[in-house]
Formats: structure tokens, C-alpha cells, sequence
């Protein structure tokens, strides 16, 4: 059960993706997507395509009454629109058409993903400052309204795209443990970045998801995710890669698991860990989806969590996005994730791990 008391919106024992996959071609990613992750999709986002196709440019297709541009150095606030958002609204429009193509007749849930505030907030220079919109409150308070209200219309537009499906919001901040921890450097470089409290950060959080009236998930792939911040935020889950979390850090997971969130637990690598399996033989699809299924179950059993909530409340993914891996080694990431979903429950019963 959720926080809310009521049933997750996806079905237990799902698997999805982060959001990012190789390539250029939108049609192409979707179908991978809705070939491998029928009970949990997602809007492929495709990096490669160059500046606009990133995370902080289509954002900032999103955001009302904040132009932005590129610089050398990345995204900037701007005095006007120009060519690059435009642009980067294009791709985003694209990848719309090829997700209403693939997801005809689809009635469960699909997830999109846009930056959150605060990773936003530390990316997206100043008008005219190379410092980023986080030195300056008023710059982050109206960033966070402009993002709530592109968020509520991008949301609503996919809507009346896909009537049928449930929408989810992923909010990516693989920044906002720097952003809490003062660590963020200057434009200099000599200097660190005023510390944001986390009571603020959680306000922050809060208000582009209430804004997106859909479950929300926040996803960081950075060390120390603070959990308490996510939960305090009213997300409906929390995303994280496994690899990275580290012993001290799971009474956090326990937490946000027993105040209902559910729990999206990056297991699977973008590359292969290790290379072949002992005495020369290829480790087989099977072998790594136990493998991941065995993870995930060890971290509930360390938590000490009831194993029997575990195929309702977890949802397995990769590690991190899959921009930098061949086709072949996407589908295959995303497969095992679903192999895995789907075994968690046998290997519970039968006590594994």
C-alpha cells in the first residue's frame, strides 16, 4: 500500500527505466521500452541527439516565462527565448508523437521525467551571472513556480494524449545532496555554495509535485540520497541506485519504506559488473536476473522488512540511465529488470538470501 493507504498504480512485481536510452531515434527507444516494460513504461529521452535533448534543456522547454538559451558551459537564463529551446521543445514534441504511437490502448501507468527543482536550480546559470540560479532566492522561488506551472501543463498534455493511462512524474535531482550539503562549487571553483535547509529543499520538492497532480517519484543517483527530504516532500516513491547506497544509508530506505513509499531500487548496471562468470562461461540472461532478485531481497532482509510487501512495494530498475550503452545492452538491462521483478517473489518463499 502507498502512504495514502490506497494501492500503488502499477502492478506488483514491476520493473521500469530511468529514462534515458542510446540513440536518436524516439520511435525506436519506445518500442524497446513498451517491448520490455509493458506494466511500467516510460518517455524515452535520448541525450544523444545534443543540447536540448539533455535533462536541463528539456526542462527548460517546460518552464512558463523563463527563457533559456545555451552557453559554452552549459544552460543559462535568458532575456529571451531563443533557437535552442525551441529546439528543445521540437525533440520533446517528437518523443511525444512516438510515445502516443507505442502506448495506443495502453490503460496502466507511464512515467515521465523532468529535472527537479533543485538539480534545476544548480544547473541553469543566472541572466547575467556565469553563478548558477541557486545563489539567489528570488531566482529559485520564481524557478520553482515557472517549473510547477510547465510541469502541470506538460502533464495535462500527455493526458489528453494517452486518456487511458496513469500518469507518473519523476522528479530527477542527482544534484540534491550537494545542494544539502553546502558541497556545490562557485562558478571560481574557490568557494562552495550556501547549504540548503532541508525543511526548504522538501518545499521545493513538494510543490512541483503537488503541481503534477499524479504519483511522484524522485529519482537520485548520487551517494547519500537523503530519504527523510523525499519523504517529507510527499513523494509517492523514491529512486536510487543500489550500488552506491551504503550500509549507513539503510535505515533511510527503511524509513521511506514503512511511511509508504514505495521503493525503486536501481539493481541493474548499465555495463556488466565483473565480466564473465567463473571458469570462462558467459553469465546467462537467467544467472543476473537471479542475481538482481537476490539483491534486492538482501536489502529488505538487512532492513528487516516484511519480505511478504516486498513485490508490492519495490520496483526494480537499472542503476542509472542508458545513454552510454549500445541497443543491444539496453534491451538487455531493461529485460533483466523485468526477469528480476518477476522472480522476487518465488525467491521469497522460497527464503532466499
Amino acid at each position: 500500500m502507498s502512504r495514502d493507504g490506497q494501492p500503488f498504480v502499477w502492478p506488483e512485481c514491476s520493473a521500469t527505466g530511468i529514462g534515458s536510452m542510446p540513440g536518436a531515434h524516439p520511435g525506436e527507444a519506445e518500442a524497446v521500452i513498451f517491448g520490455e516494460l509493458p506494466e511500467l513504461p516510460h518517455l524515452a529521452e535520448l541525450p544523444a541527439r545534443g543540447p536540448g535533448a539533455d535533462l536541463i534543456g528539456r526542462t527548460a522547454a517546460l518552464l512558463v516565462d523563463l527563457p533559456a538559451e545555451t552557453t559554452a558551459r552549459g544552460w543559462r537564463l535568458a532575456e529571451r527565448g531563443g533557437r535552442d529551446v525551441s529546439r528543445a521543445a521540437g525533440m520533446l514534441s517528437a518523443d511525444l508523437d512516438a510515445l502516443e504511437e507505442a502506448a495506443d490502448g495502453h490503460a496502466g501507468p507511464v512515467k515521465l521525467q523532468v529535472c527537479g527543482p533543485w538539480t534545476l536550480a544548480a544547473a541553469l546559470e543566472l541572466t547575467r551571472s556565469i553563478e548558477p540560479a541557486l545563489t539567489d532566492q528570488g531566482a529559485v522561488a520564481d524557478l520553482t513556480a515557472s517549473l510547477c506551472e510547465g510541469v502541470a501543463a506538460h502533464v495535462a498534455a500527455v493526458r489528453r494524449r494517452l486518456p487511458e493511462a496513469s500518469i507518473l512524474l519523476q522528479l530527477d535531482e542527482p544534484s540534491l545532496p550537494a545542494v544539502l550539503a553546502g558541497s556545490l562549487p562557485t562558478a571560481s571553483g574557490l568557494y562552495r555554495l550556501a547549504a540548503v535547509d532541508a525543511t526548504v529543499a522538501a518545499d521545493g520538492l513538494r510543490a512541483v509535485l503537488a503541481a503534477a497532480q499524479a504519483p511522484g517519484i524522485v529519482h537520485c543517483c548520487a551517494p547519500d540520497v537523503p530519504f527523510g527530504c523525499v519523504v517529507s516532500a510527499g513523494a509517492s516513491a523514491v529512486s536510487f541506485d543500489l550500488g552506491l547506497l551504503r550500509r549507513g544509508q539503510e535505515d533511510g530506505v527503511g524509513e521511506a519504506a514503512e511511511a509508504g513509499l514505495s521503493i525503486w531500487a536501481g539493481a541493474v548496471p548499465p555495463l556488466p559488473p565483473g565480466g564473465p562468470a567463473p571458469g570462462g562461461a558467459a553469465r546467462s540472461p537467467q544467472d543476473a536476473a537471479h542475481r538482481t532478485a537476490v539483491a534486492v531481497i538482501g536489502l529488505w532482509r538487512r532492513i528487516g522488512l516484511d519480505p511478504g510487501s516486498l513485490a508490492e512495494q519495490v520496483v526494480v530498475t537499472p542503476a542509472c540511465g542508458l545513454v552510454g550503452v549500445s541497443p543491444a545492452r539496453a534491451r538487455g538491462v531493461l529485460a533483466q529488470c523485468r526477469a528480476a521483478a518477476r522472480l522476487v517473489p518465488e525467491l521469497v518463499q522460497e527464503g532466499v538470501a
